[in-house]
Order: C-alpha cells, then sequence, then structure tokens
C-alpha cells in the first residue's frame, strides 16, 4: 500500500503558539505587578499543587534562545500574546521596561524571519483593575483601549497580525461564571457582563486600529466546540447540544459576525436566572452591537475537541476534564440543566479530552460557511493540541522524548485541516498548542502541551519527536 503525500496551501502558515503568563516568568520584575492570575494561583486549592506563573519557562529571561529554536523548527510564524500587567502595570501609566522586552522579541523574531502574530489579552489582567470590577466594568474597556494603543505605538510599524482576545469565553464564563480560572467566581450575572464587556473591548480596538492604519490584519480568536446530539431523533439531546453550541459557539461568532446575540440563549438563560438577564440588557448600549460586529480580516480558531451530548443523565457518562483542587466551582453555563456529556469510546489525552479530528474538519466547514466566507474572513487554526504523560529518556547526553501519542494526534489534526480546505474552506495557517511545555493554568504544571519540554529545575529545552515531526512536515509542506 502506497502512502499519499498531501500538499499544503502556498498561503499557509506553519506556527506554534504560546501565552505571556504561561512562560514569560519574571512576575515582578522590571515594573511588571500582579494580574488576576497571579492573584488567583494564591488563593488556596485554585491550581494544582500551588503552582504559580512565577517563573515559568523563564522565558522573559530566554526570548533570544528561545527565537533560536523557533528558527530550528523552521516556524514560520509565531503566536505570542502581551502582558497588560507588565506594559500598563496596574491597569496605570506605561511602563518602559515592560514595553521594551516586547520589541526585543519582536526584532528577534524578524530576524529570524518569523512572522509575529500578536494577541492582546490572554487573560492577564491587572489586579488593580478587577480590585473595581474587572471586566463587569465597563471603564475595563476604555482601560484595555489605552493598553492596546500603547502597544501599537511601540510595535505598529514592525508587526502586522492583531488579534484583540484569546477565547473571550474562558475569560468571561469559565471565569467568572464558572469558578475554574481568575478570579475564579461563580455569578451568572458576571459571566454575561464579562462576556459583553469583553466583545466591546475587542471592537473598540479594531475600531481604533483600522482607524490607525487599514492594512493592518486584524481579527479575534475564538475557542469552539462541536456539539453533537448523543440521538439526532431525541428532541432532548437536540436541545441540550442546541444549548451548548449557543452558550460555547453561537455566543460569540454571532454578535462579531451578525450584530446580535442568539435570542434562543437569551431566553434560556432568563428562565433560569432573570436578573442576570436584566442587568445584561442593561449593559447593552445603543451602539454596543455595531462597534461589536467591526469588520475583521482573520478569525483564528482554537479547537481542542467536541462533546456528544444527551439531555438525560447517560448511561455511560463521559469523564469530566476539571483539575481537581478541592475547590468548589460550578457549571461555566448559565443554562446548564439537563446537559449531559456522552461517553462514547474515542481515545483521550492525559487531561480527559477526547481526540476528535474530524470534528475539527466539521468545525471549520461550519465556521466558514455560516460566519467567515459571507464576510469575507479568513480562518486560521490558532490552537490546537494535547496533554500526555511524557516521560523524558536520557541517552549519550542528549535528552529525548517518544511522545508518539502527540505526533499522531499533529499529524491527525493537520489532515483534518487538510479536509477543510479540500472542501473549499480558506484556512490560511496552523499553530500547534504550545511550543512549550508551561504553566496550565488551574491544572499548574500537572501536564504538558509542548513539541518542546521543557525541564522546570534547570529550564533545559528538549525537541520532542512530535517537535522533529512537526519539523520535518514543515520543511516538506506536505504530510
Amino acid at each position: 500500500m502506497t502512502s499519499v503525500t498531501r500538499a499544503f496551501p502556498q498561503n499557509f502558515l506553519f506556527g506554534a503558539a504560546t501565552a505571556a503568563y504561561q512562560i514569560e516568568g519574571a512576575a515582578f520584575e522590571d515594573g511588571r505587578t500582579a494580574s488576576i492570575w497571579d492573584a488567583f494561583c494564591r488563593v488556596p486549592g485554585a491550581v494544582i499543587g500551588g503552582d504559580d506563573g512565577d517563573v515559568a519557562c523563564d522565558h522573559y529571561h530566554r526570548h533570544p534562545q528561545d527565537v533560536a529554536l523557533m528558527k530550528d523548527l523552521g516556524l514560520q510564524t509565531y503566536r505570542f500574546s502581551t502582558s497588560w500587567s507588565r506594559v500598563r502595570p496596574d491597569g496605570g501609566a506605561v511602563n518602559a521596561k515592560g514595553v521594551d522586552f516586547y520589541e526585543r522579541l519582536v526584532d528577534e523574531l524578524l530576524a529570524n524571519d518569523i512572522l509575529p502574530w500578536l494577541t492582546l489579552y490572554h487573560w492577564d489582567m491587572p489586579q488593580a483593575l478587577q480590585d473595581i470590577g474587572g471586566w463587569t466594568n465597563r471603564d475595563t474597556v476604555s482601560r484595555f483601549l489605552e493598553y492596546a494603543g500603547t502597544m501599537h505605538d511601540a510595535l505598529g510599524d514592525r508587526v502586522n497580525v492583531w488579534t484583540t482576545l484569546n477565547e473571550p469565553w474562558c475569560s468571561s464564563f469559565l471565569s467568572y461564571t464558572g469558578g475554574e480560572h481568575a478570579p475564579g467566581h461563580t455569578s451568572v450575572a458576571e459571566g454575561l457582563l464579562s462576556a459583553h464587556h469583553l466583545l466591546l473591548a475587542h471592537g473598540e480596538t479594531v475600531r481604533e486600529l483600522r482607524g490607525r492604519d487599514a492594512s493592518l490584519n486584524l481579527g479575534i480568536t475564538l475557542n469552539h466546540t462541536v456539539a453533537d446530539p448523543a440521538d439526532p431523533t431525541n428532541p432532548a439531546d437536540v436541545d441540550a447540544a442546541r444549548r451548548v453550541d449557543g452558550q460555547f459557539n453561537r455566543w460569540f461568532l454571532d454578535p462579531i459576525y451578525r450584530g446580535e446575540y442568539p435570542a434562543d440563549i437569551v431566553e434560556d438563560i432568563r428562565v433560569v436566572d432573570p436578573e442576570a438577564v436584566a442587568r445584561f440588557h442593561e449593559a447593552v448600549r445603543d451602539g454596543d452591537l455595531d462597534t461589536i460586529a467591526q469588520r475583521i480580516d482573520t478569525q483564528g480558531v482554537n479547537y481542542y475537541h467536541g462533546d456528544l451530548l444527551a439531555g438525560e443523565a447517560p448511561e455511560r457518562a463521559a469523564v469530566e476534564s476539571v483539575p481537581d483542587t478541592g475547590r468548589a466551582v460550578r457549571s461555566p453555563y448559565p443554562s446548564f440543566e439537563r446537559i449531559h456529556a456522552v461517553e462514547r469510546g474515542l481515545p483521550r489525552t492525559a487531561q480527559n479530552w477526547e481526540v476528535q479530528p474530524e470534528g475539527l474538519t466539521r468545525l471549520l466547514q461550519r465556521i466558514w460557511s455560516e460566519y467567515a466566507e459571507p464576510a469575507g474572513v479568513v480562518l486560521s487554526l490558532t490552537e490546537n493540541g494535547a496533554a500526555y504523560d511524557d516521560v523524558a529518556v536520557v541517552a549519550d547526553g542528549e535528552t529525548r522524548v517518544h511522545d508518539d501519542d502527540r505526533t499522531e494526534f499533529l499529524r491527525l489534526h493537520l489532515a483534518a485541516v487538510l479536509d477543510a480546505v479540500d472542501a473549499g474552506v480558506d484556512v490560511r495557517g496552523y499553530f500547534y498548542w504550545s511550543l512549550f511545555d508551561n504553566f496550565e493554568w488551574a491544572w499548574g504544571y500537572d501536564k504538558r502541551f509542548g513539541i518542546v519540554r521543557v525541564d522546570y529545575d534547570t529550564q533545559e529545552r528538549s525537541v520532542k519527536d512530535s517537535g522533529r515531526e512537526y519539523a520535518r512536515i514543515i520543511a516538506a509542506r506536505a504530510l
């Protein structure tokens, strides 16, 4: 049996992604002050092992070597985030030393022919702003716009791709309603307010940056699931899938592309918490939805797995992927009753996430046909990856990680992207999550996602077999 070589489009970019708090370290150096994650990590039971990002991968001090490693892997682009707490500590005046770090990082990337793909917000709001309401406070939108302007002042001449937010579902519902992420609140109303203000900050920033430079590539990155009913003929299962899709996907897609929140989901939430919906309606002012629906150029798609859902408790319930910290959390879905995840026997990662590459193909086709193509927006897969329990082997003085599961995960999902491309979807890039093993939020350092292993004691970097395979695919531009 002969293997078939599948080439990637000429305009397709191969990259990897990270986030500031997860890799930089230097948490309180050179003027940086506490973010909500610095504070959350110090809450007993919030993070497995009591871990924090104080040192992480020490990227702040090691970025020249890290960029050289990216070059060795053949990465064409690098998606990173800038730290609001480093650039405008406490949400206040500009910190020149913080800005200088990102100028040096961008210059290093450009010197190595790597395209900088900048994300302005990957969840590290200054704690001083959270103390006065965080994303539930509309004034935070203005503070974010100031921060975005500072970054463009510094890097607008060298960075063309600007992403406003990473996964606003996580920084609203998972953080203010579910309680799993910083600031760890469990309020339906706060989740709704935060989601709206995050989207408003996105729209305001796109409008501001577009006004400064019409040539910029502007966008947002959303995380998505594929919500399938366990029995498509069972109305209860179909309804469970509709509500998950609406609260996870459409709550953000609809206002960005259509200037409206999904009316069916608003009504679902009203049934369980009418006061929260009343507060939400008060927060949505005239003109807000027009602002949110500013034209974008690129939508980042983050995909890890889908969901098979039932309206009643199934015989085989899916294993939940929630870090066991012992701290009380709740469902991030405001309307969560009669939603049950069903076990379907797919392979699972070390984080109990299903491996479902065909879901990625369907997701890209759906977003393309229903949202992106009519709006003239292209797609990039900005996060996709897997945690596995890697074992490092030292032979002849070299550390190797034979991560066959991750290597197969990478290949399967790149093939799923090509399946979407073959179906007519305009996908312009793939960013593996993550370049490095790093601080994985409430999971601490318990889970490793990287194609590069980090020894947290020595900060030694070792390219895993998955990283070597990715470098081979990039060099060949083919599977």
